[in-house]
């Protein structure tokens, strides 16, 4: 079943008549998306944020261990 004619002329006068709101529709409709976009944005950058923190705190775990590895190494040298 197709659209006839005058059935695609009745759709577009009433999209004339309504196209003030429905410009306003679709402009609230990009605001509510970009709204879920920053906040999604905002939450990246706080994964990120918790992430290299983590990284942080690990790179310097590992130096403390290999220092105090280090040290019991120069220990066990200077006791031979």
């Amino acid at each position: 079943m197709s659209l006839e004619p005058k059935d695609l002329e009745l759709i577009e006068r009433l999209i004339y008549k309504c196209s003030d709101e429905i410009s306003l529709n679709l402009g609230r409709s990009f605001e509510r998306l970009e709204e879920r976009f920053d906040s999604a944005e905002t939450r990246v950058y706080g994964r990120m944020a918790e992430i290299e923190e983590k990284i942080e705190d690990a790179r310097q775990s590992a130096t403390d261990s290999f220092d105090s590895i280090r040290e019991d190494i120069r220990e066990v040298v200077r006791e031979q």
